[in-house]
């Protein structure tokens, strides 16, 4: 078996890609084991197997570095970066257009009841005393308004 360190880095290259699972973490890898490896040379016991040592060293180093990446989560959620200094309104307005609309295309009974109800969130009995009719109506009216206001804002989208 050789003893030359350069000798082992096809296998060290090969173990691991199979470890990180793409290139440039592999090869970032495998410098590190070579530089571990320089740096406790005196560790090594002549006569034994290198390749196994220097394999034992690049898997500590793996798994060194996956509990590194773990309690450090650069960049992610709390990376500023991502997200906005101001959220965007214009959605929001055009929204409430196209909600201003349908309500506009009620009948105006519905649109009355609805905007009683939902709208300024009067309760139903005094809606119904307001409107000379019945509770169940005025619910019936709400309901029937919710519906009609859905589907014509789901077509739209």
């Amino acid at each position: 078996m050789c003893d030359n360190l350069l000798d082992h880095i096809p296998a060290l290259r090969a173990y691991a890609r199979s470890l990180c699972g793409n290139i440039a973490d592999a090869d970032d890898l495998v410098q590190e084991t070579l530089v571990r490896a320089i740096e406790y040379a005196s560790s090594y016991r002549p006569g034994t197997n290198k390749r196994a040592w220097l394999f034992t060293i690049m898997r500590n180093r793996f798994y060194t570095n996956l509990g590194k990446r773990q309690r450090e989560t650069t960049g992610r959620a709390d990376c500023v970066s991502s997200v906005p200094e101001i959220q965007g309104q214009q959605e929001w307005y055009l929204r409430g257009q196209e909600l201003l609309r349908a309500m506009a295309e009620l009948p105006v009974h519905y649109r009355e009841a609805l905007v009683l109800v939902v709208v300024l969130g009067e309760r139903y009995d005094d809606v119904a005393r307001q409107m000379d009719c019945e509770m169940g109506t005025v619910k019936s009216r709400v309901n029937r308004a919710r519906k009609i206001i859905k589907a014509k804002l789901e077509d739209r989208v």
